[in-house]
C-alpha cells in the first residue's frame, strides 16, 4: 500500500510581487527551495494565510538570498504583496518507507 505525507514545507514567508502576464508558477528564493528539498518544476501547494485560498502550480527558481515570492500568471489572482503564505509539496511513501521519512520545514520568517 501506499499513502501520501508531507514531504516539504515552507512556511513564515510573504509574496513579494505578482507577474499576471505570465506563463504560471511560483518564484521562490533557490535557497529556499534547496533547504526545503523542492525541486525546480516541482509541484507545490500554496495556502494563503490571508484569503484562505489554496493552490496547486510548479516551483521555479528565484535570485538565490532574494527572498523571492512571487505569484506568477493566474495565481497571481489568488494573493496580493504582503500575504502570508506556505509553500507544501507531498511525497507517496510505501509503508515501508513511512517510518524514516521525514519532511523538510523551513521557517524563514518565525516573528510573521
Amino acid at each position: 500500500m501506499f499513502r501520501t505525507f508531507l514531504n516539504a514545507k515552507i512556511r513564515d514567508i510573504r509574496i513579494t510581487a505578482t507577474h499576471l502576464e505570465y506563463e504560471g508558477s511560483l518564484t521562490l528564493d533557490e535557497d529556499w527551495l534547496d533547504q526545503a528539498g523542492i525541486l525546480p518544476n516541482e509541484e507545490v501547494q500554496v495556502l494563503n494565510l490571508e484569503n484562505a485560498e489554496r493552490f496547486i502550480t510548479y516551483a521555479i527558481r528565484g535570485p538565490r538570498g532574494s527572498g523571492a515570492v512571487e505569484l506568477n500568471g493566474p495565481a497571481a489572482h489568488l494573493g496580493k504583496v504582503g500575504d502570508r503564505i506556505m509553500v507544501l509539496t507531498y511525497a507517496i511513501l510505501h509503508e515501508d518507507e513511512i517510518a524514516h521519512h521525514e519532511p523538510g520545514v523551513v521557517s524563514v520568517h518565525p516573528d510573521l
